[in-house]
């Protein structure tokens, strides 16, 4: 029996380059070795997005466009919506009892990101945010997950995952599974304004779904290395963040370009344009694809649902044992 990947994004946005290769190119190849499960999340998306759920219901539909024009196939994937399973709610408020407030504020990813949404929160996070990696092992668990597919930055939500596991299995019983983590192959992608994080948020992300103008307009906006000034002058690829995309798209441009750049003889305006085609002639064909199923949304939407109720079914079998083991089943 195939091991199964529980995956799958919180629908704030269309997904980004930063997604592309930090997740999505990995989920492509993973879905020929393991049962795969891809979660599209509009109820965690409401965590930091309750005031606009209309951002989170049409992009619902942009995530699952995103993921199926890199590559996931609905025959080899299962996607999920979050919210038309409720046994994932259900099972959240269970483990609810099972961690702390503390535990939950210590957690170093959580506590950066209620940072990041100070405007938002200004001085009261709400308990929703502050709890959502309650509801991440919810979801990991309640498809019996083997592997959670992360990056490094995503590790202590995992860990709490397993220690909500590893105490719900103490006090009823061997039920759960506890999932490892699967490391992306990728460090975070910065964002264009030089930000270590690549963010819808932020706005300083390139999307799959951008035209070709967009992309270089976005790309000649990329923050450069601030002390080559002049054309000549020595640059240094290490500080600038359109060479970290160099790295990303140029393949076996990048010695050249590397070279070029340290003996000031390229310009940063020649340097965006190239990369800037580079990302077009890759991105090109994933947006051909994305406008094909753009083009069938029924199509698109039935498959979500299919995918959805395949998926509850396997949730509910979990709830069921769940339950017995809290004797919560009754006669």
């Amino acid at each position: 029996m195939l091991k199964r990947i529980l995956t799958g994004d919180r629908p704030t946005g269309q997904l980004h380059i930063g997604h592309y290769f930090g997740a999505l190119t990995d989920r492509v190849a993973l879905q020929d070795k393991f049962e795969t499960y891809v979660l599209i999340a509009d109820v965690q998306a409401l965590t930091d997005n309750f005031n606009h759920p209309e951002i989170v219901r049409q992009n619902v539909l942009e995530v699952a466009l995103d993921n199926l024009a890199v590559g996931i196939d609905p025959t080899k994937s299962t996607f999920a919506i979050q919210s038309l399973i409720p046994e994932i709610a259900e099972l959240t408020v269970f483990y609810s009892n099972l961690v702390t407030i503390s535990r939950l504020q210590q957690n170093p990813t959580v506590k950066s990101e209620i940072k990041e949404k100070q405007l938002l929160f200004k001085n009261s996070v709400t308990y929703g945010f502050l709890g959502y990696p309650v509801s991440q092992a919810a979801d990991i668990t309640i498809f019996e997950a083997d592997l959670v597919p992360v990056g490094a930055d995503q590790l202590p939500q995992l860990e709490q995952t397993r220690e909500i596991v590893r105490k719900f299995n103490q006090i009823y019983g061997l039920i759960l599974k506890e999932p490892q983590a699967r490391l992306s192959n990728f460090p975070r992608i910065k964002g264009l304004d030089g930000n270590k994080k690549m963010s819808k948020s932020l706005a300083n992300a390139i999307y799959l779904a951008d035209n070709p103008k967009v992309i270089q307009e976005k790309v000649m906006s990329a923050v450069t290395d601030p002390a080559k000034v002049r054309l000549r002058d020595k640059g240094r690829p290490e500080v600038c963040t359109a060479y970290d995309y160099h790295k990303m798209f140029s393949g076996d441009e990048l010695r050249t370009i590397t070279q070029e750049c340290r003996a000031g003889n390229r310009g940063c305006v020649f340097c965006k344009e190239q990369l800037s085609q580079n990302i077009n002639t890759k991105l090109a064909p994933i947006r051909e694809k994305r406008q094909s199923f753009a083009s069938q949304p029924k199509t698109v939407k039935e498959m979500l649902l299919s995918g959805t109720a395949k998926a509850r079914s396997v949730a509910q079998k979990t709830m069921l044992r769940v339950k017995e083991s809290m004797l919560l089943v009754y006669p």
